[in-house]
This record gives C-alpha cells, sequence and structure tokens, in this order.
C-alpha cells in the first residue's frame, strides 16, 4: 500500500456552482512526517482534514496514495450503541485487528488516557472529555500510516493532552505520518517538520517557526554514544538543545511530554545509546514558573 499521500490541484467546494472553499491545493505527506495546519475559523481547514482522510473527495484535483487512515473529527458522535471497550474493540475489527488483540488495544490506550474507569460504560454516558478519550483512542489502535487530528485535544484533560502528545510523536518517530489543527500554539511547539496555514482557500507553507520552543517542564538528558555517534534524526527533532559534553557524549533537553519518545527512540537506536542519567531541568522550569507569577509569557 502507498504510505505517501499526495494532493495535486485540489479543490473543494459545496453545491453546484458554490463558492470554492479550497482551490489549488498541492501537498505531499512523506512517511515520518508531522504537520500542523493553522487558519483562522471558516477557512478550510477542517475540509482539508477531511480531505487528508479520505472522509470527503475532491471536487477537482487528484489526490493518490492510501495509507492506512485514522481520524479524529472535531465533533465525535459519541452518542453510539457500544460500551467504550465495545466500541474500540469494533473499530479494531474493522482496521483488520484479530478480537482478542482489539481487546488488548483497547484496554491499553484506555489506559494511557486514563480512561479505563469507563471502559465498560455505554458511550452515551460518557462525559464529554471521556467521550474525547475514546474518540482519540479509536485513532491510535491499530497504529494507521496516516494520523489526521482534528482539534483531537479539546476537551481533554491535563494528563491526557500530554499523553496524546506523546502518542502522536511516537506514531511519527515509528515512521507513521500525522497531520493536526489545534487552537493552542504550544501544541507540539517545536516538533512539527511544516506547518501550514490556510490563507482564502489555498494552502501557505509558513516559513517563520518563531516562539516554537516549547514551554513548561523540560527534562535533561545525558546520554553516551559511541565515540562520533550522530544523534538519530527522530531524537533531535524532539530536543530543544543539544551540548557536547565529552566524545560521544551528550547533554539532551527535551520537553517533558517528549521525554519517553526520546528515550525510547535513543533505547532502540542501532546501535543503541546508553542513557546516563534523567533529571528536570530545574532552572528553566524555575524560570518559567518566575516569568508567569510575574504575568510574563
Amino acid at each position: 500500500m502507498e504510505r505517501e499521500l499526495l494532493l495535486a490541484g485540489v479543490g473543494r467546494r459545496y453545491g453546484l456552482g458554490g463558492p470554492w472553499v479550497l482551490r489549488g491545493i498541492d501537498l505531499t505527506l512523506a512517511p515520518g512526517t508531522l504537520v500542523r495546519v493553522e487558519g483562522a475559523n471558516g477557512t478550510g481547514k477542517s475540509t482539508l482534514l477531511r480531505l487528508l482522510a479520505g472522509i470527503d473527495a475532491p471536487t477537482e484535483g487528484r489526490i493518490t496514495g492510501r495509507p492506512r487512515t485514522a481520524y479524529v473529527p472535531e465533533r465525535f458522535p459519541s452518542a453510539l450503541p457500544f460500551t467504550a471497550t465495545g466500541y474500540l474493540t469494533h473499530l479494531g475489527r474493522i482496521h483488520g485487528l484479530s478480537r482478542a488483540a482489539a481487546g488488548r488495544a483497547a484496554d491499553e490506550w484506555l489506559e494511557r488516557f486514563g480512561a479505563a474507569a469507563y471502559a465498560r460504560t455505554p458511550m452515551p454516558e460518557l462525559s464529554k472529555g471521556s467521550s474525547q478519550k475514546v474518540a482519540v483512542a479509536q485513532a491510535l489502535l491499530a497504529e494507521p500510516e496516516l494520523l489526521v487530528l482534528d482539534e483531537a485535544w479539546t476537551g481533554l484533560d491535563s494528563a491526557a493532552r500530554a499523553e496524546l502528545e506523546r502518542a502522536v510523536v511516537e506514531r511519527t518517530a515509528a515512521g507513521g505520518t500525522a497531520v493536526f489543527v489545534d487552537h493552542d500554539p504550544r501544541r507540539l511547539a517545536g516538533v512539527a517538520d511544516a506547518t501550514y496555514a490556510v490563507v482564502e482557500g489555498t494552502l501557505k507553507l509558513r516559513t517563520d517557526q518563531g516562539g516554537s520552543v516549547p514551554q513548561g517542564p523540560q527534562v535533561v538528558v545525558v546520554v553516551q554514544g559511541a565515540p562520533g555517534a550522530q544523534l538519530p534524526p527522530d531524537a533531535a527533532r524532539l530536543v530543544t538543545s543539544v551540548e557536547e559534553t565529552r566524545a560521544g557524549g551528550l547533554r539532551l533537553t527535551v520537553a517533558e511530554a517528549h521525554s519517553d519518545v526520546l528515550l525510547r527512540t535513543l533505547l532502540t537506536a542501532r546501535p543503541p545509546w546508553h542513557v546516563v542519567t534523567v533529571a528536570e531541568d530545574v532552572v528553566r522550569h524555575s524560570h518559567t514558573r518566575r516569568l508567569r507569577s510575574e504575568g510574563r509569557p
């Protein structure tokens, strides 16, 4: 199956003679890339994501290649005749998993998002936040090659938001592609390979990435590799700073939400890196908290 998705001259409008929502869209989504899409409300971001997910078809132009795709819509239909586990198991079977594998994946993702207590709860009885956890779990349980997220963090608690960030980075580190829209400019800041803006129905690549350093708690990871070893690309894109400490030794600073993925990437590299120490960056974190207490960003 072709894992690269290509859009060539894609346009979308609704109804005969209706106004064009999108037009002249050219985009290539290669495996292992993370793409952010921005734009004002009503500019066509959700329409673009529906086209990428295969939920909608272009009015003109071509979309070629169709990686295994999972999609979290802006509004998830939670009034479904399933329990949370039943729904996820059902979706897992549709994605080709065995019943046992789908059940295990459902339990794993509900646990990761802090929703295991609601596994047997009927979907219509779930709160908005718990329903959103099921929505993101269904997109991740079959390890999609293309993950499309339309405001998927909305409604999640802080722990689940951080877990979804980790899951997205894990997917791209494993060779998957992820495209997301989110109203928070700090979401996955500094990690996206490209940021596009939807402007007047067209797609423009943003070349200014100022202010993209992640805020919040940072973790310092000291690692040792072979002399002259290069940091794996999947690890390099996660870190906010790199300092060489000695031959083959590096001091890496990474956002706390991305630290688990960084460690996993380093330990599974070939050859693997030796992790010497892992600690919170107390100086940076204290400075951030002081600035916030003073009302500064």
